[in-house]
């Protein structure tokens, strides 16, 4: 088994090659996250010419789609789906929830994996082991109903795990392409791939009618308040 993996969500960026049976890591390279736009395909190309690969005989190409950066999203996502098709090489896209909540391994019960989406608003992934139950965009008074469900509350930023102290959420490393090896090669076996056609970012963002309807609440409650 030979696959690619791409992460470029976060603020840092990533691209592994793995091989094997129960594929090890080979090649490992990183870059800043806003240079991913300028720098991935170059990358990708130096790195399966450094072990020798050609495109075309990977297994799997595995990218992480999101939530984060949303340009960070766009130019993983739309990388990995051109070199699929290119190379006729099968796709596995990975939330990168799933890879936070992997993070803090064998969990007793659910997980609930926090990330950043700005605004006072958070991306919220609910899982159990590897099995997405939920995800979602959410506020603060909202999570606190979803974490109550967890046994344990995961961040990998720090302004994350202060603005919800309370919850005690354990902090952690930033997942990269890395930590998605195992889903991928659980996916690959499983013979699970995604749809180059139809894959698209996991921005989880609300839909313009969600926005719509809270700024005319939060407008209704300011005029009630007047």
């Amino acid at each position: 088994m030979r696959l690619l993996l791409i992460d470029t969500c976060g603020s840092e960026g990533s691209v592994v090659l793995a091989e094997g049976v129960e594929p090890r890591i080979v090649a490992l390279d990183t870059m800043p996250g806003r240079s991913a736009s300028e720098r991935l395909v170059s990358v990708i190309r130096q790195g399966l010419e450094a072990v020798g690969w050609r495109p075309g005989e990977l297994t799997a190409i595995g990218v992480v789609r999101g939530p984060g950066s949303f340009t960070g999203v766009r130019v993983g996502l739309s990388a990995a789906k051109g070199l699929s098709e290119a190379a006729g090489v099968p796709l596995v896209a990975v939330s990168r929830l799933a890879l936070l909540a992997g993070a803090v391994g064998e969990a007793e019960g659910r997980v609930c994996a926090l990330l950043d989406a700005g605004r006072g608003e958070f991306y919220c992934g609910i899982y159990e082991g590897r099995r997405m139950v939920s995800e979602s965009l959410v506020t603060a008074q909202e999570i606190e109903s979803l974490a109550a469900e967890a046994s344990v509350v995961v961040a990998c930023e720090p302004r994350v795990v202060e603005a919800l102290g309370a919850l005690g959420p354990r902090l952690v490393n930033e997942p990269g392409a890395s930590d998605a090896l195992p889903f991928v090669v659980e996916r690959v076996a499983a013979g699970e791939f995604d749809d180059t056609a139809t894959i698209d970012a996991n921005y989880l963002r609300r839909t313009d009618m969600e926005i719509f309807a809270k700024n005319a609440a939060l407008n209704a409650a300011k005029g009630l308040s007047r």
